[in-house]
Formats: C-alpha cells, sequence, structure tokens
C-alpha cells in the first residue's frame, strides 16, 4: 500500500523573481537551461520512500529572453483605394456624373448670374469711387481739426488745417493723373487692341467690380452640391462609444476595448470603417444588441452604424460608420428595364445592401417568403423576383393572387396559369376551383419530372437532378422550371369551406416539400405570416410557412410578425423588422435572410406598375418567338378534372346565406360552362339532395321559390369529409 506524499514544495514569491531576473539575466537563462535539462530526465522514485524523492526545483513560469514580437508600421497604399482597377470605373462615373449635375445647375441659372454681375459690378464701381473720393478728402481731418479747436491751440489747429490742405491737393493731382489716364488711355485700347484682348479685359474688370460690389455673406453663383455632414471617427470617439455602451472599462487593464486595424475610408469612399477588439468575456451577442448605444456614443443615427462578425474571433467585429442613413439613399430602377432575356439559372439583382454593394439571389432549389406590413413594397419586391422569372422564356409561370388587385394582372401576358381573389370576379370567375386544379396540376408537374428524370441515361442526366441543359430541352417539354407566385397566400387558408381550406393546405405544403427539388421556386408573400387556420389547418398552414428557406421581411408591425417571417433564429441572432425605420424613403428595404451566410438590410431595386408592363410585354415576345407560351397566356383553358356539385354551388352562391335553384343553375351555367352548360334548376337540385343537402323554401327579392342554405352545403362538406365520401 502506498502512502501519501507529504512533501511540499516551498512556495516561490514571483514578483520578487521578476524584480530580480532583469539583473540577473543570466542567472535566469542558466535556470532555464537546468529546468529543460531536468525535464527531459526521468526518474524512477518509490513513492513509500520520502526520503529518496529528489528536491523540488525552481518553476519557471515568466522568461525575460521570449523577444516581443516586431510591430510591423502601417503602410499607405500606392494607389488609393478609389483609384484602384476594380473601383475605377464607379468612381468616374461618379465624378462624371457630379460634372454633369454642377455644369447643369449653372447653366440653367446663368442668366440670373448675369444679372446679379450687372448689379454686383455697378456697386462695386460706386464703391470704388466713393473710397477714392473719401481717400482725396483725407478720412477724419475734420476731428483732428476740431480736437485742437476743444484744445483752443491755435497753431496746432493751423498746422493740422495747411497739412490737410496740402494732403488734398497731392491727392487730387494724383487723381486728376488717374483720370486723365484712363480718358486718353480706354479710347487708344479699344481702337488698338483685338478684339479678344478687350473682351477678355472687359470681363476681368466687370468680375473683379463685381466680387468688389458683392454684399457681405453673398456669393455670385449658387452652390450646385452640397456636402453632408457626417462624423469624422476617430480612436476616441469610437472608444468613448463602446465605453459608454458598457462593452468595457478604460480603467481596468483586462476590460479595454482594442483595434484590430487601422481607422480607414470603406472601398466606395461612404464611410469609415475598423476592426474592434472587445475585452475576453465579450462577444457578438453583446455588441450586437448595444448597437443602438454604440451609435449615441458616435452622435450618429442607429441607421449609420453597422456591425459585421469576423470569422477570426468571436470578441472582434467591423465597425462601420456611414457618412449618411444609407437605408434611405435609392437604388434606382431595375435593369431588366433593358427587356432583354434572362435565366432563372442565374441570380436576379435584388438591390443594394447597406455598404451600397449589389445584392443577387440564386432562385434555383429554393422557395422565397416576403412579409410585411401593408405598403412597405412587399409586392414590389415579390413582383421583381417574378419579373425575372418571367423574361426566362424557358419557365412557366404560375400567379396566385389573394388580394385580386392590379399589381399583377399585367402576368397574364406571360404566366401559364393565373387566379385572382377568393370569390368569382371579372378576372377570376372561381378562383378557388381553379386554385385547386392548378395545384392537382403542379403536383403531376412533379411526378412528371421526377419518372423522366429517372427514365434519362446517365450521359444525359448524370446526377439525377434536373439541369439548365435539360430545362431547355425541346425533347423534354415536361423539365421546364415553374416558378408558383402566391400573393397573400394566407386567405386561401381562410376560405368559407373548413374542408377547402384543409384540401389547399394540404397540397400546398406538399408541393412545399417536394417542389424545390424538381425544380419548382415558390415564391409567397404574406402581411398576416402568423394566426392562421385552426386545428390541421393551422399546422398546415406553420409548415408551409416555416419551410421557405429564405426570407424577406419588411417592414413589421411587431416582433411576432417579424419572427413570423425570419424565424425564431433570425431573431436571436439579432434581426427584427418590426425595428426598420419608417417613412416613404425606407420602402423596399428589409432584411434578407437565409440566402447566405451574412444578413444584409438590402435596398430593393423599383419596378413599377409601368415598368412590370413594359417587362411582361418583352416577355412575351421572347415566348413568342421560341414558341414556349403556354397555358393562359396562349389562350387555354384550365381543365376541371372532376366536378365537384357541392363546392361549385357553394362558389357561385358568393357569400349568399341562401339561394334559389334557378339562380344557382343559371350562375353553374355561365360560370362553368366546361361542367354544367346545359343544366337545369331539377338536375342541380337532384344532385344535391342525393348527397343529403335539404331543398328548402327561400325568400329572395320577394319571391319564395325552392332552394339551399349555404350551412346547409358547408355541412354536407364537412360530413363528406369526415366519412371519407
Amino acid at each position: 500500500m502506498t502512502e501519501t506524499i507529504e512533501h511540499v514544495a516551498d512556495p516561490i514569491d514571483l514578483d520578487a523573481r521578476r524584480a530580480r531576473r532583469d539583473d540577473a539575466q543570466p542567472a535566469v537563462d542558466g535556470l532555464a537551461d537546468q529546468t529543460a535539462a531536468t525535464s527531459d530526465t526521468a526518474y524512477e522514485v518509490a513513492i513509500d520512500d520520502d526520503d529518496e524523492r529528489p528536491a523540488p526545483g525552481p518553476v519557471l513560469v515568466d522568461s525575460a529572453v521570449i523577444p516581443a514580437a516586431p510591430v510591423e508600421p502601417a503602410r499607405v497604399p500606392v494607389i488609393p483605394v478609389h483609384l484602384r482597377r476594380e473601383n475605377l470605373k464607379a468612381t468616374t462615373a461618379r465624378a462624371a456624373g457630379r460634372a454633369k449635375h454642377v455644369t447643369a445647375f449653372h447653366g440653367v441659372r446663368s442668366p440670373w448670374y448675369l444679372c446679379k454681375l450687372t448689379v454686383f459690378a455697378g456697386r462695386g464701381l460706386g464703391r470704388l469711387m466713393s473710397k477714392q473720393i473719401a481717400w482725396w478728402w483725407v478720412p477724419n481731418s475734420y476731428a483732428l481739426e476740431q480736437q485742437a479747436a476743444d484744445a483752443k491751440e491755435l497753431k496746432e489747429w493751423e498746422k493740422i488745417h495747411r497739412q490737410i490742405k496740402a494732403t488734398r491737393l497731392w491727392r487730387g493731382i494724383v487723381l486728376a493723373f488717374q483720370n486723365l489716364a484712363l480718358l486718353i488711355g480706354l479710347p487708344i485700347a479699344w481702337a488698338s487692341l483685338p478684339g479678344l484682348y478687350l473682351a477678355g479685359g472687359i470681363a476681368a474688370a466687370v468680375l473683379a467690380l463685381g466680387h468688389y460690389g458683392r454684399p457681405q455673406g453673398q456669393t455670385l453663383v449658387g452652390t450646385a452640391v452640397v456636402a453632408p455632414r457626417f462624423r469624422k471617427l476617430n480612436a476616441d470617439i469610437v472608444l468613448r462609444a463602446y465605453y459608454a455602451a458598457g462593452l468595457g472599462n478604460p480603467n481596468k487593464s483586462d476590460q479595454e476595448v482594442r483595434f484590430g486595424s487601422q481607422m480607414s475610408r470603406d472601398a466606395r469612399n461612404t464611410g469609415s470603417q475598423v476592426l474592434v477588439d472587445l475585452p475576453y468575456g465579450k462577444g457578438w451577442s453583446d455588441v450586437q444588441g448595444a448597437r443602438e448605444k454604440i451609435a449615441s456614443g458616435l452622435d450618429v443615427h442607429v441607421n449609420q452604424v453597422f456591425l459585421t462578425p469576423d470569422k477570426t474571433s468571436s470578441r472582434r467585429h467591423m465597425l462601420f460608420v456611414a457618412d449618411r442613413d444609407p437605408l434611405a439613399v435609392p437604388v434606382g430602377r431595375t435593369d431588366m428595364l433593358d427587356c432583354k432575356p434572362r435565366s432563372i439559372w442565374r441570380p436576379v439583382k435584388f438591390g443594394k445592401d447597406e455598404r451600397d454593394a449589389p445584392v443577387s439571389l440564386f432562385l434555383m432549389w429554393i422557395s422565397l417568403l416576403v412579409g410585411a406590413q401593408p405598403r412597405k413594397g412587399k409586392t414590389f419586391a415579390a413582383r421583381l423576383v417574378a419579373l425575372h422569372a418571367a423574361l426566362d422564356p424557358y419557365v412557366k409561370l404560375i400567379v396566385v393572387d389573394g388580394k385580386n388587385s392590379t399589381d399583377w394582372l399585367k402576368f397574364k401576358l406571360v404566366a401559364h396559369r393565373t387566379v385572382f381573389g377568393t370569390h368569382p370576379s371579372p378576372n377570376d370567375a372561381d378562383p378557388i376551383g381553379h386554385l385547386i386544379a392548378i395545384l392537382d396540376e403542379v403536383l403531376d408537374h412533379i411526378e412528371k419530372v421526377n419518372t423522366q428524370l429517372a427514365s434519362l441515361p446517365v450521359s444525359v442526366c448524370p446526377e439525377g437532378k434536373l439541369t439548365e441543359e435539360l430545362a431547355r430541352d425541346a425533347r423534354y417539354p415536361d423539365l421546364r422550371v415553374l416558378v408558383m407566385v402566391m400573393e397573400e397566400f394566407q386567405v386561401y387558408f381562410e376560405t368559407e369551406d373548413q374542408a377547402v381550406n384543409k384540401e389547399i393546405a394540404a397540397k400546398l405544403s406538399r408541393i412545399q416539400a417536394v417542389g424545390p427539388s424538381t425544380g419548382v421556386v415558390i415564391l409567397s408573400s404574406s402581411q398576416k405570416p402568423s394566426g392562421v387556420g385552426a386545428g390541421d389547418v393551422g399546422r398546415l398552414f406553420n409548415r408551409y410557412r416555416d419551410n421557405h428557406a429564405v426570407r424577406f421581411a419588411l417592414k413589421c408591425g411587431n416582433r411576432i410578425v417579424s419572427e413570423a417571417v425570419l424565424g425564431g433564429d433570425a431573431y436571436a441572432e439579432g434581426f427584427d423588422a418590426s425595428g426598420l425605420p419608417v417613412g416613404d424613403e425606407y420602402r423596399g428595404v428589409g432584411y434578407l435572410y437565409g440566402a447566405a451566410d451574412a444578413t444584409p438590410t438590402v435596398r430593393t431595386f423599383l419596378a413599377d406598375h409601368t415598368d412590370a408592363e413594359k417587362i411582361l410585354t418583352a416577355a412575351r415576345t421572347h415566348r413568342q418567338r421560341l414558341g414556349t407560351l403556354t397555358g393562359t397566356a396562349a389562350g387555354e383553358e384550365i381543365e376541371r378534372a372532376t366536378r365537384d356539385v357541392l363546392a361549385d354551388v357553394l362558389a357561385v352562391m358568393n357569400g349568399d346565406s341562401a339561394a334559389h335553384w334557378d339562380t344557382i343553375a343559371g350562375r353553374l351555367a355561365t360560370q362553368m360552362p366546361e361542367q354544367y352548360e346545359g343544366t337545369t334548376l331539377d338536375a342541380i337540385s337532384a344532385q344535391a339532395r342525393a348527397l343529403n343537402v335539404p331543398s328548402i323554401n327561400v325568400k329572395r327579392d320577394g319571391a319564395v321559390r325552392k332552394g339551399v342554405k349555404a350551412d346547409d352545403i358547408r355541412d354536407a362538406i364537412t360530413r363528406r369529409s369526415v366519412n371519407g365520401a
């Protein structure tokens, strides 16, 4: 049995050792060598015998022989950042645009400048003459004479008076010679000098007189470009901001904020940036939550402060402070106005981020959710993406507009299928029926794509996936990419028929789950992304919403709505769309989450109603030329696979609580002629009664005839759904 070791090494005074090591450097070096030698020697020591154990040697903690890391001095770039090859084009464009604006600004105002110059020159000539007269008459001469008179010094007064008279005589002679020279010289110069010299001399004289005669505080020309106010950063200001935000303590050496780079301007010369190292124990979540406090410490608006995590350390990040609020600067109209064909296999130019860098969005294999309050740019953002798809003539486009607005009507020029609203209207006679048929068509398309891809040889389809070549190959018309737009999709989960809601929800959720892998791109938008439906419908709604891979959230009403659009993870990372700025200048501004590792704040490009019509007209021309116009755009009517009497009767009742059978029969024949052409009231009544729908007396428009209640139709649909019939 071994004994417990009781011998304890003598404590070492580290402070005393550090104080002595500079005076005894050779000894320390020898100690280091001895320690190294000891560490390389192995001993066999009997634990039971304390006397044979070697005495413990001193422990070397700090070594004075470790040289300090050399500090590389910062070097100023040989070529300024804005004049480098990759930035030269943008720099030249900015300079040319500024010069063009300044020239146009002053050119328009040149007549006014001429009038001001004339007035100022006349005023300057008058001032010059009055100054010369005052100089000739000797300023303050009266005061000098009066002072001598008040003192009753007659001799002094006479002396002053004689000197003043002599000075006036001399100055008068000077002015006389000046005026004589002008009277003689000006006509000679006028007659002998070339016209160009005369014009230059007169212009110079007028400009000089105008400058001399301009009122104080006024300028001859206006200011064409007003320099924006911006905060000039330095290390002291940044440290003040971080310490005020509680991210460090300057009085504690281990809690000091440090810098990982020099303070510099960014590549686009739009702001200042610097790498910041937080104290140990502080990280990205701390600085992200203190963004508003940092902005206050910097004395700028919070919209001008942007923080970017650094991959090398959790406590390091990039601080960028823009000269002005970049989110309020519009990025202009979309480049799709050139109306050239696009490819769905290439990213869509979506907008620019807060650093003015372009933001692109790759649409293949994803689904996109756009959410926002009303009139914040939600529809414009979704339509911008849909226009990119429309310009690809090999894409089948399906547009489902739940709000039945004019924003999407022009897509009929190119769309394979369209649905507008939830109730019959001039734009869509049977929107719910058409939507169900379209969803069935999309599910059938998914099955066809999977089947055909599986049947293709490896030489044609190496990985069993859809490729750009296959999607454009005329031999495989079923392998087209399909883009389905669901504008205000939540309304189709809240129709008056719960059975229809459940059917639509189930089909949309299935398409969402299996569609992207077969080239079905889903673009959904909503102003109410939460609190929709109940039971299975609510569960399927949440599943459909949450399965979108990429989310774009513009200004939202509150944090809950923002989380519904962006997801809970985004809020945990500090992205809350309810905190986006408010104002007309911020329309189209939002967080793009899930498209890349970073989550930029994007200002989307603009394509208004007129722009959209122009682009869609060109897109239809491209499809007609290639023969790829299909579906509704080609004049084809959507086919109904079956006739659902209960759903059809409820649809044509158009929200009425009850209706006569003859009215229902007439509406069915008018709105759904492919299924009900020539039908009679007796036939419809018999089919409904066969499905256990009672025929009752209905009083409408002062007449009592046989008819049906909408509630009875809904009860029959519910029974059928429960019984599986």
